[in-house]
């Protein structure tokens, strides 16, 4: 069997992934093996490359705990002389979180609840690392709040971000027990008035459009012409069953509703819209 260096502390074997790391010399006598390998029972790249992030940053910890037992501190001679194991943090990984979090509560929901979810962790793990939960203290989350405004988000678009954190956390935590806070639950959002008000489009400048979409006649412009009187998303105009279009009444209209290759982004988003001017 061959065995292929994927990437640093991942190995691949008969297409399975392992996690193979050196130990360094100065814990070598903690170990039975000059080498770390665990079998992360997976094919999946993504999923490899996850839990050998994670898998590292507790050794690492670990490997700290014991070069600091070795320091020359006060009462080194009541220590004892064979060296005792050292709580390594057992918590879920946010990450790890996430999985669960989408598991349980996104079976029944659309691909933009799954893409907001991981987006949002993303970021985090981006800014603060993937630890354990009991890892991320309050100024982490202050950390990652002040990146985020710094970012050129508004706070609004902060505060959801947060929301979802703060839900993927309180989930596992409720689920899986670890002992730990929320890092997320109490972080101040300042109230900063950074909203920016849309200003409509000029009526000439749709006009004019509108002009030249009976000029081109053809169905990219039909669609245009269609937005341009009746507000409708471009999702929404693009998903359009030919059922949904009445034409037999007083009044044409368009009833907008979901369909399974096109959901509507929210309960509100269904309805009847009147078929006038260039529509």
């Amino acid at each position: 069997m061959v065995q292929q260096r994927v990437q640093h502390f991942l190995w691949q074997k008969s297409g399975t992934y392992y996690f193979v790391r050196r130990v360094p010399k100065d814990v070598q006598e903690h170990y039975k093996s000059s080498r770390v390998v665990i079998c992360l029972k997976t094919r999946r790249r993504d999923s490899a490359l996850k839990a050998s992030r994670s898998i590292a940053q507790r050794l690492e910890t670990y490997w700290l705990s014991l070069r600091l037992s070795k320091l020359d501190i006060p009462a080194l001679h009541l220590l004892r002389d064979k060296p005792q194991p050292t709580a390594i943090s057992s918590s879920t990984t946010l990450s790890e979180a996430l999985e669960l979090y989408l598991r349980l509560k996104g079976s029944n929901k659309d691909k933009v609840f799954h893409r907001g979810a991981e987006r949002n962790v993303q970021s985090v793990v981006g800014v603060l690392g993937d630890r354990p939960l009991d890892e991320y203290a309050s100024s982490d989350a202050a950390t990652y709040r002040d990146y985020l405004l710094k970012k050129g988000l508004t706070t609004n678009s902060v505060k959801r971000n947060f929301s979802t954190i703060r839900s993927i956390i309180n989930l596992c935590i409720q689920e899986n027990g670890p002992d730990c806070k929320n890092a997320f639950s109490r972080v101040y959002v300042p109230d900063l008035d950074d909203s920016k008000k849309r200003k409509p489009i000029p009526r000439e400048n749709i006009r004019q459009i509108q002009q030249d979409c009976r000029e081109e006649d053809d169905e990219a412009r039909w669609m245009v012409a269609l937005i341009s009187d009746t507000g409708m998303r471009l999702s929404e105009a693009a998903g359009l069953h030919i059922n949904d279009i009445i034409l037999n009444e007083d009044v044409p209209y368009i009833n907008l509703t979901p369909h399974p290759w096109r959901s509507l982004k929210t309960k509100g988003s269904q309805r009847q819209i009147p078929l006038v001017g260039a529509s």
